[in-house]
């Protein structure tokens, strides 16, 4: 199962995000820039959905911070926002982010973004209907 950090600050966007993907990827959570990036560091998501309105460490800094880390700078990093102002965007991939969402999150949009970094989700359906699953400490490489 594929594994995404989301980094969100404000609890019902956080758990929204978590209630949406915890079906179909393994899902960390971190309320604060430095937490967010101390759990990428330990636990190698395979992407991370990124607030750029983080208290600690703001989600630019972080995202500047995980792309210049030599272990951590493949990770996609989806940049969050309720600012979505003209320009933005482009700033969010100048600070490191792989691809762009504002708030409120489309759903459709969401899974087609999650889709185009991680693959297909049909696996995880599959596997929720009954199909085969990996056991503890197996890696399914999706």
């Amino acid at each position: 199962m594929k594994k995404i950090l989301i980094v969100e600050d404000v609890a019902f966007n956080r758990d929204l995000l978590v209630q949406l993907l915890e079906d179909d990827y393994h899902v960390l959570t971190a309320t604060d820039g430095a937490a967010g990036l101390a759990l990428a560091a330990h636990e190698r998501p395979d992407l991370i959905l990124l607030d750029l309105s983080l208290p600690v460490i703001d989600g630019w800094e972080a995202a500047r911070r995980l792309k210049a880390d030599a272990a951590l700078r493949h990770i996609p990093i989806i940049a969050l926002t309720a600012h979505a102002m003209q320009g933005d965007e482009e700033k969010a991939r100048q600070a490191g982010c792989d691809g762009y969402l504002s708030k409120p999150i489309d759903e459709e949009l969401l899974f087609v973004t999650l889709r185009r970094f991680l693959g297909t989700d049909e696996e995880a359906r599959h596997e929720r209907r009954g199909g085969s699953h990996a056991q503890a400490g197996e890696d399914p490489d999706r």
